[in-house]
């Protein structure tokens, strides 16, 4: 059974290390999101329609929105994996360009060869994780930021995009679909009425269905548990949250057992036990 060993969360997003054994459903995050190989067996991530190999050599770039799962091969022994959800607003705060990390087009590749210099800093801040206290905020941004600086320098096309002038917001192409879309985000609670937004929109639901699926490459419906996973990891990242059956109620399940289900399905852990390894940061920059 998948779990959870140690996430950090804070203004930089979030880390989990992560010890797979199942696979997950297709599904997206909000932030760009890498992934590197800590032990175990070698596996595979599906991103744009192509199954790619995690490895000690290799690392998997998803950018922000983009759908992707987990395969894991039936039989195959368990892979501890480090998983980054960076923020763009803390590596813009950084190094400017860097907000375009929030696009759908920032990584050029899926899948990448490491360099022994980024297997270094991914080692580093795996040991770190790793360590039985407290990582302290400065080190800890710092070894994320290295990390992150090395790989987004030759596999991004920030510099590109940043001559471009290309914002964020035409990532949806369609004014109507961008509206839904932060609709759709902004109310995480309960089931919506996808008929009700596409009329709102001025479309038919098959319509609206299939505008969607062709601005952001995903269903209304993958679309809303991005928001679901969104509001459940703020809350069990937040001990004063109130209890899981509250949280699963305030999403919109009928029993926590479904919620629990969908988390795992989502991120490889139940939402108890992710809460449990989770330490919490200050939204505090390196100075």
């Amino acid at each position: 059974m998948s779990s959870a060993h140690r996430i950090l969360h804070g203004g930089f997003g979030r880390i989990a290390l992560l010890d797979m054994d199942e696979s997950l459903v297709p599904h997206a995050h909000s932030e760009c999101h890498v992934l590197l190989k800590v032990s175990g067996e070698d596996t595979y991530f599906s991103v744009r329609d192509r199954r790619l190999p995690l490895t000690d050599r290799t690392a998997v770039l998803i950018n922000a929105w983009e759908p992707h799962f987990y395969d894991h091969q039936s039989g195959a022994a368990d892979t501890l994996i480090l998983a980054l959800y960076i923020e763009p607003s803390w590596l813009a705060a950084l190094q400017r360009g860097l907000s375009l990390s929030g696009r759908p087009d920032f990584f050029s590749s899926p899948c990448i060869e490491l360099t022994s210099r980024m297997r270094h800093h991914a080692d580093l801040l795996i040991d770190a994780m790793l360590s039985f206290g407290l990582v302290p905020q400065d080190r800890l941004e710092e070894l994320l930021f290295d990390l992150l600086i090395g790989i987004t320098e030759k596999h991004s096309d920030w510099r590109h995009l940043a001559k471009l002038r290309v914002g964020v917001a035409s990532d949806f192409y369609d004014a109507r679909i961008r509206q839904a879309s932060q609709f759709i985000l902004d109310h995480p609670q309960g089931e919506l009425d996808m008929e009700g937004i596409a009329r709102q929109c001025g479309l038919s639901r098959a319509h609206f269905f299939t505008l969607f699926k062709k601005n952001t490459g995903m269903t209304p419906q993958m679309f809303a548990n991005i928001g679901k996973m969104q509001m459940a990891f703020r809350c069990l990242s937040d001990n004063r949250s109130g209890t899981l059956g509250n949280l699963s109620e305030s999403l919109g399940f009928s029993e926590q057992g479904h919620f629990t289900r969908f988390f795992r399905r989502h991120i490889g852990a139940a939402p108890s036990q992710y809460q449990k390894v989770t330490d919490s940061y200050t939204d505090r920059l390196i100075s």
